[in-house]
Formats: structure tokens, sequence, C-alpha cells
């Protein structure tokens, strides 16, 4: 693979494992905050904030995972991401609370699991010699 392209791919599933993170920490420092502290309740359990999470983490996703497999042919990280973003599909068609809060902590920790065998499958690709 290109250089440049296998650079951009790279950055693209270090973007998707750091808003698995952040959204991680959004949601369990939001319960946090809202149940113990009682702050932010309106900013940090808005829906339209999950809403644009999926849309940037289903839009990083689509590209670096699929990216990915088209590439080096392995299932994984695609069966593992796509599966992540189904819990949080699952979890926007849900009440606040929490199944929610479930729903979309196992997502976001398989879709950052995707985005890290992708990343692995790259490393192993070009430290093997191959055109990927």
């Amino acid at each position: 693979m290109v250089p440049f392209v296998t650079s951009i791919r790279q950055r693209l599933d270090r973007a998707g494992i750091a808003i698995s993170v952040f959204c991680l920490v959004h949601c369990l420092l939001g319960v946090v905050l809202v149940s113990v502290v009682g702050l932010g309740a309106g900013a940090l359990l808005d829906p339209a904030v999950h809403r644009v999470g999926m849309l940037i983490a289903t839009l990083v996703a689509a590209v670096a995972i699929g990216w990915g497999a088209v590439q080096h042919r392995m299932a994984a990280p695609f069966v593992v991401a796509m599966t992540g973003l189904t819990f949080m599909g699952g979890a926007l068609a849900v009440p606040h609370g929490t199944e929610e809060i479930v729903l979309t902590v196992i997502g976001v920790v398989l879709v950052g699991l995707g985005h890290v065998l992708n990343l692995r499958h790259l490393r192993t690709s070009c430290t093997h010699g191959g055109e990927h």
C-alpha cells in the first residue's frame, strides 16, 4: 500500500479509537456527574450529543474499517466494529437510563476494538511485505 494512503487509514483508525474512548468517558463521567453531583444533565444527556456521536463514529468506522476490510480481507475488524455500531444504534432506540448506558458502553468498546484490530492487520500486512 502506498505510504500516504496507509497513513490516512492509520489516522482514521486512531481517530476512531479516540472517538470511542471519548464516548466511553462521556458516558461514564456523565453518569457520575449527573447522579452524584447533579451537574450537566442538560448538556451531557442531550440526545443530540448521542446522535452526532453515532454519526461521527459510523462515518469514521465505515471509511477506516471498510477500507481495511477490502484491503486485508480480514472479517474480524469489520464484524466487531459493526456489532458495536449495532449496540450503539440500539442505545439510541431506548430511553435514557441504564439500558442506554450499557448498550452504548458495549458498543463503543467493540467499535474501538474493531479499529485496534484493523490497525493490527495493517501493521501485519505491511511488516510481512504484503501489498495491503
